[in-house]
């Protein structure tokens, strides 16, 4: 009979049930477990084994370069930094009010990693999110103009929950890829969250893409719903300076021996 359960479970592809079948069954003819109780068991086995495949998942196509998380951030050493309106972030309101985030600031200062924390709380927490670098993103875009693909392209990043977007700063664009990265931005307008770091501030945006009347229409599209961060503090990349130990006190001896000399 068990070989022909582990058939029958292999064969429905219950996972979480093929690891814990065999003990299961030993402890429930060990302990004399009525069936219900053991089927519940086996069940949720599987129940767990199902949403732990499903976060990797989600964490993989996520493409998150460095496994950094917002506990781990170091809010003492970045004063430029609330750390109370970031774990209000973290509380994935935004997402699903369809908000964007911008974080705006000097390289260095944190802002992909606190952009990486918000998009791995997404994912731990059921959203299919994705990390772009500003420049990949672009180039992805331009490549698919050359195969046709563009439409698809667009639809599937349409509707990634949230779309991270890392370094748009001092790039060099051609005017189909800021045409496209607006096609893009326009098309999850009000339906689906945006994180952006960049190093520019908006007014520098005119530089960037070089069409006054498209990024009046992105910012305006960007901003209508955004939280926007400033960070306006130290690198974390600069060393940490070294711990000062305290004084040591002189003992009572040595100081009567001090003043007596």
């Amino acid at each position: 009979m068990r070989d022909k359960l582990r058939a029958l479970v292999a064969q429905l592809r219950l996972h979480g049930v093929a690891e814990a079948l065999d003990a299961e069954i030993e402890r429930a003819e060990r302990e004399a477990i009525a069936a219900p109780e053991l089927l519940w068991r086996l069940l949720s086995q599987e129940a767990a084994s199902r949403q732990e495949r499903s976060l990797a998942y989600r964490l993989s196509q996520a493409r998150l370069p460095w496994r950094w998380s917002l506990d781990t951030f170091p809010f003492d050493r970045q004063p430029g930094v609330s750390k109370a309106q970031i774990q209000t972030l973290a509380g994935l309101d935004f997402i699903r009010r369809a908000d964007n985030v911008l974080f705006i600031g000097k390289p260095g200062t944190g802002k992909t990693g606190l952009a990486m924390g918000l998009l791995r709380e997404a994912c731990l927490n059921g959203y299919h999110g994705r990390f772009y670098n500003a420049q990949v993103l672009l180039d992805e875009l331009y490549a698919s103009l050359a195969d046709r693909t563009t439409t698809k392209l667009l639809a599937r990043m349409s509707r990634m929950r949230p779309l991270l977007i890392d370094e748009l700063g001092y790039l060099t664009l051609k005017p189909e890829q800021a045409n496209a990265f607006f096609r893009l931005m326009d098309q999850r307008y009000n339906r689906v969250s945006t994180i952006i770091t960049t190093n520019l501030d908006l007014p520098d945006w005119y530089d960037l893409f070089d069409k006054k009347p498209l990024v009046d229409a992105l910012l305006d599209r960007l901003q209508h719903h955004c939280i926007t961060i400033r960070i306006d503090g130290p690198s974390l990349r600069s060393p940490e300076p070294p711990a000062t130990s305290p004084p040591r006190r002189a003992s009572k001896a040595g100081s009567e021996n001090a003043a007596a000399r």
